[in-house]
């Protein structure tokens, strides 16, 4: 199976690197020459976009939406590149209206669409310990399967085409709610004098834990790294899609509304370039609880 990926963020260049370890025949692709050059370094073949190779797959790792319409409609076009038969798998965290289109006419090509955002970030991707919620037919996930085992360890079908990226905002957008609700809930009790860390055990014994408190909290936030590797602007990015979702349904959502408002309260705290988990900080300073922001690398990570 030849493999060519297009996007090399950590989460792109990650994927890349996990499925060349595997023995699949791998190639690299970005617009950036910085970023080919990163991967080249490190054994993967990387060409710029106009220099793709004929391949079976072409896997998608793309900030946006409308980056991932650029690539199959324009720049490099893959409805016109891609051999008859190939694959097209979206990794990125898209805005499921577009990708229905796009899988349209990526089906109408003659080719095959396969929608599989990510989560575990540049950590899981780079040992293969993904999740992935996979959007498409079964026999194109049937086909990708030997690929879709080096890449994740939890794959989970939806769906038809776009359904993938549904369910991916319904994800994020818990997430982003559970950091706000959890950081409240761990600023009440150490303001009643209750260690943070002792709280959350507290938490994760109860009926309240989420992958938040259990993962987020001990691993990027009370530890002060905050290096997960995802920014609060990509947070902000799927939440705004996530409520443009729910309006294009006509769903009135009071939560979710109050959610996106909260995440864009202060572009500054956190800002777009910081890691996700510091939108926690504000919350848990009114305990006492401080952290010096620092932002991420100027490279944000598609998820």
């Amino acid at each position: 199976m030849k493999i060519t990926v297009i996007g090399l963020g950590q989460m792109g260049g990650n994927m890349a690197l996990t499925l060349h370890g595997a023995g699949f025949d791998v190639t690299g692709s970005d617009v950036f020459e910085a970023a080919r050059q990163r991967l080249a370094e490190q054994g993967l073949a990387t060409v710029n976009p106009e220099s793709l190779p004929a391949s079976d797959v072409y896997l998608l790792s793309l900030p946006t939406s409308e980056h991932v319409r650029e690539v199959i409609e324009r720049s490099p076009g893959l409805l016109e590149l891609a051999p008859k038969g190939s694959v097209i798998v979206d990794s990125s965290t898209s805005d499921p209206v577009v990708s229905r289109e796009l899988a349209a006419k990526v089906i109408d090509a003659g080719l095959e669409w396969l929608d599989a955002p990510v989560s575990g970030g540049p950590r899981g991707a780079a040992n293969g310990q993904l999740g992935m919620l996979l959007g498409g037919d079964m026999a194109t996930i049937e086909r990708l399967m030997p690929m879709l085992e080096a890449m994740s360890a939890k794959r989970t079908h939806v769906g038809g085409p776009g359904s993938g990226h549904v369910v991916k905002l319904a994800n994020n957008y818990l997430c982003a709610t559970n950091l706000i609700a959890t950081a409240e809930a761990v600023t009440l009790a150490a303001r009643a004098g209750v260690d943070p860390a002792a709280c959350l055990a507290g938490l994760n014994s109860g009926s309240g834990r989420s992958a938040v408190s259990e993962v987020n909290f001990p691993e990027w936030i009370l530890s002060g790294r905050f290096d997960s590797g995802f920014t609060s602007g990509l947070m902000r990015k799927d939440l705004r899609l996530a409520r443009d979702a729910a309006s294009g349904l006509e769903l009135d959502l009071e939560l979710l509304q109050r959610v996106v408002e909260g995440w864009h309260a202060d572009s500054t705290r956190p800002a777009d370039g910081d890691d996700f988990n510091h939108i926690t900080s504000p919350i848990l300073a009114q305990a006492g609880i401080d952290f010096v922001q620092s932002s991420a690398s100027d490279e944000e990570i598609s998820a």
